[in-house]
């Protein structure tokens, strides 16, 4: 395969992962349009929500199972079909049980595409942290325009028409894939799917020293990440006293910051090592958080583009995953840990939420950096005593 088809097969993946990202992302800013026509309760609104993006984890696994079954091809087109249609059905809902459900089906459909799409990336090129982080570009790329564009249609003209409206985006890059991406061979064509799917595959995986020691980073990282996303507006507004025009900048600033450091972390790690880089991206964390709970007015700005590239360590802990598998099992193996690293991950959000309420922002951010420091001297020892982890 020449360089130039490889990078077009890298821009439609990665557009790919933004279109993913995108649909989910389109939600959130429409609640408040939700809530007062269905007349239904906060909590309500956020179990669909939760439901969503644990689907989207729940699917990681079966993701890497199909493609190496089926081809990363046609997962990839699934998933992005799926996107298309519940994004309209979304949008078309009469009653919540049916917004519920599609919710969570929308969330399927998203997480469907990520491992298949990174298994079949580095099939194609050698430099594994570059290509990732050039993929995972789409989501903080969707993170830093789409709430804004969504939240402006919605209000000019209703929260149907701006769900829907992720189609004009979704439809394009669906069909460019079909045309434009050649058929890809199965890797492991005769395994059933009930056969990769099962208990012992996971003990089996999990309980090998190097991606163990590997979850658990990758568990700090999405655990912070979570607990970042969804506070960090919140936490501008109560301790520095921000506007909310000026958190929502603050905020974008973050998904501007993480969508550059996703193109470089990667590079880096390719460079310098994975280690290195990890205990980089923790160190940023550590001292992000320190800044940003300083009383000076230049604090935040300072913090969250800190905070901003620290969340890219998830990038490189996908390539230390990926060294250490072998290629015939990759795909199920990747979306396995995936899986297992963003449900444990999710309860970033809930714990800071819980910390920040019951015992202030110092307490619920000192967390996430105490994590980070654990995860240092993890690091530093593995590397010090040379144990091969």
């Amino acid at each position: 395969m020449n360089g130039h088809h490889r990078n077009h097969i890298l821009v439609l993946c990665t557009s790919a992962f933004f279109v993913t990202m995108a649909a989910r992302l389109a939600v959130s800013p429409l609640t408040p349009f939700v809530l007062d026509e269905f007349e239904i309760s906060k909590s309500l609104i956020g179990v669909a929500l939760t439901g969503m993006w644990l689907a989207y984890a729940l699917t990681q696994y079966p993701s890497g199972v199909l493609g190496e079954q089926h081809g990363e091809k046609k997962v990839i087109l699934l998933s992005l079909g799926g996107v298309c249609v519940m994004s309209v059905l979304l949008g078309l809902t009469p009653v919540f049980e049916l917004f519920f459900v599609g919710c969570i089906l929308l969330g399927g459909f998203a997480g469907l595409e990520y491992a298949a799409a990174t298994t079949f990336l580095t099939r194609k090129f050698d430099r594994d942290g570059r290509v990732i982080g050039i993929h995972a570009f789409g989501a903080p790329f969707a993170g830093l325009v789409v709430p804004v564009l969504i939240t402006w249609i919605g209000v000019r003209y209703g929260w149907r028409l701006a769900v829907i409206s992720t189609v004009a985006v979704s439809l394009p890059v669906f069909v460019l894939f079909y045309s434009k991406v050649g058929p890809t061979a199965p890797t492991n064509p005769t395994q059933s799917f009930t056969d990769s799917v099962n208990l012992d595959i996971v003990t089996e995986l999990i309980r090998q020293p190097p991606i163990s020691f590997s979850i658990g980073i990758a568990v700090v990282g999405e655990f912070y990440n979570q607990g970042l996303i969804s506070f960090l507006p919140v936490f501008l507004v109560q301790y520095h006293g921000y506007s909310a025009t000026a958190s929502g900048a603050l905020f974008s600033l973050f998904f501007l910051g993480s969508a550059l450091g996703s193109v470089t972390i990667g590079s880096v790690s390719d460079r310098f090592g994975q280690d290195l880089t990890i205990a980089g991206c923790l160190l940023l964390v550590v001292v992000g958080i320190a800044v940003i709970l300083t009383p000076f007015s230049l604090a935040p700005l300072l913090g969250v583009t800190l905070l901003a590239f620290g969340t890219c360590l998830v990038i490189v802990v996908q390539t230390r995953f990926l060294d250490r598998m072998t290629d015939g099992d990759r795909g199920t193996e990747f979306g396995l840990v995936r899986t297992v690293y963003m449900i444990l991950g999710s309860l970033g959000s809930v714990t800071v939420g819980i910390l920040a309420e019951s015992f202030g922002w110092t307490v619920a951010f000192g967390l996430l950096a105490a994590l980070c420091v654990m995860s240092m001297a993890s690091i530093a020892v593995n590397r010090w005593l040379q144990l091969g982890l």
